[in-house]
């Protein structure tokens, strides 16, 4: 059984002109003790997507239509009150930087205590006793001292390290974690997301790590999701995805990534940006960049269509078009990739020198 189902989410904004989509009918879910990265460039609806299932969508945001649902209770209709509560005690959530995640007027032992004592049936002295265990679980050294310190007296790592004890404070199911190493030196980064990985892993936590990083997804999930103007337009298991892209946009993110070994003096690029909310392509939304583009990408909105071992929005994968056969994909600045050469020199080892 799924902890979570993610089922046709529809996300919209009004506007003078009509309602807005900013998610258009996003599908997937996340195993127990499951990693799903979300990955996609600024714009394609990540931070968005996690926003909406720990209800905590900007208003004028609301869910249009579609469901959330966690431990089989379905919690997108839920009341702010009863939202509240399963927040903190079911899901847990990392945002980006850690010093605006913290309240700069208490010290980390009351916030983490009070998290606890939120949740949990717990007496102060047994909510203080976790909450140092919990900071010394995340690293933080000399735990017992530290924890009457206020957020100001740590550093950006060490701030990060808090907001994952806070997040894991109430013991949840699953875990929201939206660019949790963005904010961070390059050198930190690292030891973060291993830490996320080993503290989540132990406790038995989903996550849902929101990255732009393919380096991150690489070396920490264990299934991605690729999103594009707030669609899925690929997921699968993370090897498969990485070395074998379905969708050409994945291919092309792929093919971004930078090669250490390669004696390339340009970097490839996907032509073209992400598009406005109020121009979505009609049919495919990437068919405006796409070098694979044919005629029923202009007019027709591929679902999700099984690509071997991935699931892919792309027609070139639909069994009764002719244009099909070309096993796997891609396309990136006008140069087409064919499943068996290497698009990437070794995808997985590009993505993981990005990291280190």
């Amino acid at each position: 059984m799924s902890l979570l189902q993610v089922k046709n989410l529809v996300v919209e904004f009004p506007h003078r002109r009509g309602a807005l989509r900013a998610l258009d009918d996003i599908s997937f879910e996340i195993a127990p003790g499951e990693i799903l990265g979300v990955v996609g460039e600024s714009g394609a609806g990540k931070s968005l997507t996690g926003a909406a299932i720990i209800g905590l969508l900007e208003p004028p945001g609301r869910v249009a239509s579609g469901e959330i649902v966690l431990e089989g209770q379905r919690i997108d209709n839920l009341s702010h009150e009863n939202m509240r509560h399963i927040r903190g005690r079911k899901i847990g959530a990392i945002f980006q930087d850690p010093l605006t995640s913290l309240n700069p007027l208490y010290t980390i032992g009351f916030q983490l205590t009070e998290t606890i004592r939120a949740h949990l049936p717990v007496s102060e002295a047994e909510a203080r006793k976790r909450a140092i265990g919990l900071l010394q679980d995340t690293g933080i050294p000399a735990a017992e001292q530290r924890i009457d310190h206020y957020p100001h007296q740590f550093s950006g790592g060490m701030r990060q390290r808090v907001v994952i004890a806070l997040a894991l404070a109430a013991e949840p199911k699953l875990i929201v974690a939206d660019e949790p190493t963005t904010a961070l030196d390059v050198s930190i980064q690292a030891q973060i997301i291993q830490l996320l990985k080993k503290v989540c892993k132990e406790r038995g936590a989903a996550v849902m790590l929101i990255t732009h990083d393919m380096g991150v997804i690489a070396e920490t999930c264990d299934r991605v999701a690729v999103l594009y103007a707030g669609r899925v337009a690929e997921i699968g298991p993370v090897h498969e995805v990485i070395h074998q892209p379905a969708h050409p946009y994945t291919a092309g993110l792929m093919a971004a990534i930078p090669d250490m070994a390669s004696d390339r003096e340009r970097l490839h690029q996907i032509d073209g940006a992400m598009p406005r909310l109020n121009a979505i392509p009609t049919g495919c939304a990437y068919n405006p960049r796409c070098a694979r583009v044919f005629d029923r990408c202009l007019t027709e909105r591929p679902d999700l269509i099984e690509a071997g071992a991935t699931r892919a929005a792309c027609w070139l994968h639909d069994a009764t078009d002719p244009h099909r056969g070309h096993d796997a994909i891609v396309a990136t600045h006008g140069e087409a990739l064919v499943a068996g050469e290497r698009a990437v020199p070794d995808a997985t080892t590009a993505a993981l020198e990005v990291t280190r």
